[in-house]
């Protein structure tokens, strides 16, 4: 075993004294070592109830053979990040997820490591690790949080409270109605229930085979949360003693597998972040140009929240992803051939659970899907000539094509200040920039400025592009990644106010309507703009960090 490094042999004695000091017996430490990483805090509440997942794998672990050890990870949350200068260590945070895990795999020499989270960037961070160290892994989600209810009609999530600021603010609710609102839109520990980045990314990790059937919409509160967690202890010894590895199972394949379940299930633009972020650090080449064809050739298949009515609860009742697999599978646009941590290929899992949908109102039949084309769209032309991401599935028909002046900011509070304040018109383009993974730094997530204009009655008539990127609950012809970023020297920061921007998403174009010679005399002129950050980590972070097609990963592994 990789563990008898750290336990077997008279020159580990000193090493089994220190086990031993914890309570563990030699009968144990002849056991597989079995990393847990636990990213349990009280700062989240999709992982407020974690050691009790923890707890459930451990008894899985310990039942099948195994020494389960377990570690803490940071994590923090996006939604209470949102709106100021922490939403800017969200994406980095990723990073140093993806390192402490590293380091605890190396240092303790693990044979297989599970990892539990239920985040945005603490899921990528886990599996980025997971592919850098190779060995025996599987992910579990903590699970997805339920909708809150307004009067037993009205569902609620967390992106509902940040469209009823700009409601408030418009006036068009009172503050009794926002307080409301704030005591039922969460109404239980897990992951934001819509299907934002968090529960994207647990929905995609059973298409990447990294996890178990279901582990993607068993909601947080259910007992089968805690079955799936003692099962995935059971399956991680299991893989262990097969030397079924995580490159083994993340594959070239196995990622455009979790793209085309992406499509179907029109969810949250970081996964053109996280995907490729994942794929690089296993020496496997996905950039965001890599999914244009699946975003023109995989139906959009469910309506969830954001660009629907229904929740990850609704998903679950359904019959979760093994059930949009197979509707994918009707049309072969998956490789079923792939290995999964359940220790059979996708198709094997498949057929074992006997994956169907169970509810046609959330999960449409392949023939007749809510889009013909992939929830999500890339954009390319002279303003994102590296490309450029929108959730086309939740924007309103009236803004697939748009063509405006720009309102250009310079920062997220900027805009947002400009849209509470009523300067934003109908037909304008708003511009964040300098908010990409260079000049944010750290990338930060757009939903206050996106919610603010839908809060305030212009999500029909007012467009947003940045180089920064959107919460998987932003809605409306929001457009995000624009790349390369302004402190790279894209175009986005060469715009001027009044500019006119042609955006075009049918035709994937989006464009400044400026003439090349125009452009030209701009860029020589051009001054970028100064450092936000001088010093600690996120400093550093700009410095390494490459722009959002790649990944925003790191210029070296």
């Amino acid at each position: 075993m990789k563990s008898d490094l750290v336990k077997s042999g008279f020159q580990r004695a000193p090493h089994r004294s220190l086990f031993k000091a914890m309570g563990f017996d030699d009968w144990e430490l002849k056991r597989p070592l079995i990393g847990i990483a636990n990213s349990f805090n009280e700062c989240i509440p999709g992982h407020i109830h974690l050691n009790k997942i923890a707890d459930a794998v451990k008894r899985g672990i310990y039942a099948a053979g195994g020494m389960p050890v377990e570690f803490n990870t940071i994590g923090l949350c996006d939604g209470i990040a949102m709106g100021h200068a922490g939403m800017k260590y969200s994406l980095p945070s990723r990073e140093l997820i993806a390192d402490s895990v590293e380091t605890m795999i190396q240092a303790y020499q693990f044979d297989g490591i599970v990892m539990i989270a239920s985040c945005d960037k603490i899921i990528p961070g886990m599996l980025i690790a997971a592919m850098r160290m190779n060995i025996p892994s599987i992910f579990v989600s903590g699970g997805p949080m339920l909708p809150g209810n307004i009067g037993k009609k009205e569902r609620l999530d967390l992106n509902s409270m940040f469209i009823g600021v700009g409601q408030y603010v418009n006036k068009t609710i009172s503050e009794e109605d926002l307080t409301i609102m704030e005591c039922e839109a969460c109404p239980s520990e897990g992951s934001c229930a819509g299907m934002f980045t968090a529960n994207t990314m647990s929905n995609l990790s059973e298409a990447l085979g990294i996890g178990l059937p279901m582990n993607g919409s068993i909601p947080a509160v259910y007992s089968g949360r805690v079955m799936l967690a003692k099962k995935t202890g059971i399956k991680i010894v299991e893989l262990v003693e097969k030397n079924i590895r995580a490159r083994d199972v993340m594959t070239k394949k196995a990622f455009e597998n979790a793209i085309a379940l992406d499509m179907a299930l029109g969810g949250s633009t970081n996964t053109a972040l996280h995907l490729p972020a994942i794929a690089y650090y296993g020496d496997i080449d996905l950039e965001l140009k890599d999914f244009v064809p699946f975003t023109q050739k995989v139906p959009h298949l469910t309506t969830m929240a954001p660009a629907g009515p229904h929740h990850i609860v609704d998903l679950y009742y359904a019959g979760g992803v093994p059930a949009v697999l197979s509707e994918l599978a009707k049309k072969k646009l998956l490789h079923l051939d792939c290995m999964t941590v359940n220790g059979k290929t996708l198709g094997e899992s498949m057929k074992e659970i006997k994956a169907a949908v169970k509810d046609y109102e959330v999960i449409r039949p392949i023939e007749n899907p809510v889009h013909e084309t992939g929830g999500l769209a890339v954009l390319s032309g002279n303003l994102a000539p590296d490309g450029a991401i929108v959730k086309q599935a939740a924007v309103a028909p009236e803004m697939m094509k748009h063509e405006g002046p720009a309102r250009v900011f310079n920062s997220e509070e900027e805009s947002v200040s400009a849209i509470f304040g009523g300067r934003i018109k109908k037909g304008d383009v708003v511009v964040i920039r300098y908010e990409g993974p260079k000049g944010g730094p750290g990338m930060r997530e757009m939903l206050s400025p996106t919610s603010a204009v839908a809060g305030m009655g212009l999500e029909k008539y007012v467009a947003l592009i940045t180089d920064g990127r959107f919460s998987g609950a932003t809605k409306g012809a929001s457009i995000g990644h624009i790349s390369p970023e302004a402190a790279a020297g894209g175009l986005i920061g060469l715009i001027e106010e009044g500019d006119r921007i042609k955006i075009d998403i049918p035709n994937k174009t989006i464009d400044l309507l400026v003439s090349p010679e125009e452009i030209e005399k701009r860029r020589k002129s051009w001054v970028p703009h100064p450092p936000k950050v001088l010093s600690g980590y996120l400093a550093r972070y700009s410095k390494l960090v490459t722009s959002a097609n790649k990944g925003a990963v790191y210029e070296s592994k």
